[in-house]
């Protein structure tokens, strides 16, 4: 019984990042650009189109978890995503850059140190467990998408015959 609710939170939560994050990343399109070039780890002509696919990509997965449809498929896109942004967040560490992620805002050179890092990455570990709990768990109530709608109770579904 409290499955549901737990999905439910995790779906709502996970929507919130995604929506937030996408949303400040299309509105200063340019500052986008900044971030994804302080990787350093895409040939200059690819940061612009990445950059303005990005936003995107996090908005449609924010929109699809909101609704509640396709609710595992947009959580493993999405741990997808967070598993290839620790592995870049720990890359710019490893080869000892000082950069802003970018994540919900901001961008490029920054002031930043290990422990920084390490609580982007811890930020993100987090995320990454609601994308599993999602991945496991995808049905919650006031979903649209079938495979994502929560019974209501056992009292509405039907006998099992014996």
């Amino acid at each position: 019984m409290w499955i549901p609710l737990l999905s439910l939170i995790a779906r709502l939560g996970l929507a919130a990042v995604w929506l937030i994050s996408g949303w400040i990343k299309f509105v200063d399109p340019s500052q986008t650009v900044v971030a994804v070039r302080a990787y350093q780890l895409l040939p200059e002509v690819l940061v612009r189109p990445v950059a303005a696919g990005l936003p995107i990509f996090e908005l449609v997965l924010g929109l699809l978890l909101l609704i509640g449809l396709a609710v595992r498929a947009a959580a493993v896109v999405g741990a997808a995503a967070l598993l290839t942004l620790i592995v870049v967040i720990a890359s710019v560490w490893a080869r000892g850059l000082s950069i802003d992620c970018g994540c919900f805002g901001g961008g490029g050179a920054a002031d930043v140190d290990g422990w920084d890092y390490a609580g982007e990455i811890a930020r993100d570990l987090g995320f990454l467990a609601l994308a599993a709990w999602l991945t496991v768990f995808p049905r919650s109530p006031l979903a649209l998408g079938p495979g994502s709608r929560a019974r209501l109770s056992a009292r509405t579904q039907p006998a099992m015959a014996e």
